[in-house]
């Protein structure tokens, strides 16, 4: 029995893109080799990719809708084509193919003609390539499964949320010798536990001691191309923004993002004897007041 497309997705049949796109992230997420080790994952990732690059492209779930697990082997023009008047596919319980169907009417017509209108172009395809921060500051290879295809890509380093990586003559197959069209790979950042995107901006919160943010010091801090250093001024309180330029997502046509530290002050959860005695010292001798006027 044929798997149902939009069943993989757990979307409705009148689905929207945006549901379709959704639930497509979530479950590329969830079942992706390089994070999901469990036996099966990467067949259901697999699954899942073939019926999002489906559903996706609107000409490809239009043929699905009509002709179900069959519609790859009606052609992409058969709309126009087809004689007109006819049902030459049922579905529902007993029925789920071609019925009362002459395949010299289907197909002949196309080949009669000897491309008479010309090459068929294929239709440009669009799919999701989920990466980590690190993967889109510093680029680099990734082989991926697309439906029933593996493709190596290279990534472009410095690329941002919503890019489009184009991978040329790998879309839908063209028709009586015509190109066969690109392929689209549409750039989600995933969700970082340190780093926050503000388009090429990097943003990083950066845990300092109170003596630290009173005094002034120069503190190391992870950026997504390794550790640098930054300096924090004294007198310095939490929330102020530190900025170290060009240490954001790289860009190849012009200028880099800036990458920005957001100080978080932070104190001892427990404190040794002495320390004690001299926060109370310190107490005792200052006036400051941080929520005076």
């Amino acid at each position: 029995m044929a798997t149902d497309f939009y069943d993989v997705l757990g979307v409705p049949r009148g689905a929207s893109d945006d549901e379709i796109g959704r639930a497509y992230r979530k479950l590329a997420r969830q079942y992706h080799p390089d994070v999901n080790r469990d036996p099966g994952a990467e067949d259901r990732f697999k699954e899942v990719s073939e019926a999002y690059e489906v559903l996706s492209d609107p000409a490809q779930r239009k043929r699905y809708d009509q002709f179900g697990a069959d519609f790859r082997r009606v052609p992409e023009d058969y709309d126009e084509r087809a004689p007109r008047g006819r049902t030459v596919y049922t579905s529902g319980p007993g029925h789920g193919g071609f019925e009362d169907f002459d395949f010299e009417d289907l197909f002949g017509g196309v080949f009669r003609r000897g491309g008479r209108g010309g090459p068929i172009p294929g239709a440009d395809q669009e799919a999701e390539l989920t990466l980590s921060v690190e993967e889109a500051y510093r680029g680099g290879h990734r082989r991926l499964t697309i439906g029933n295809r593996e493709l190596d890509v290279t990534i472009p380093a410095g690329v941002v949320d919503g890019q489009r990586i184009r991978l040329s003559g790998q879309g839908g197959h063209g028709s009586a010798g015509g190109a066969s069209g690109d392929l689209f790979l549409v750039v989600r950042i995933a969700p970082h536990r340190r780093y926050r995107l503000e388009g090429r901006d990097v943003v990083v919160d950066l845990p300092v001691a109170p003596w630290e943010a009173a005094l002034g010091a120069t503190v190391p801090i992870m950026t997504p191309g390794g550790e640098a250093k930054v300096r924090v001024v004294a007198g310095s309180s939490s929330g102020r923004r530190l900025r170290l330029r060009g240490e954001g997502m790289p860009n190849p046509r012009g200028k880099p993002g800036d990458l920005y530290a957001v100080m978080k002050i932070m104190v001892p959860k427990s404190l040794g004897k002495r320390e004690r005695e001299l926060f109370e010292e310190l107490a005792a001798v200052s006036d400051f007041n941080p929520r005076g006027s």
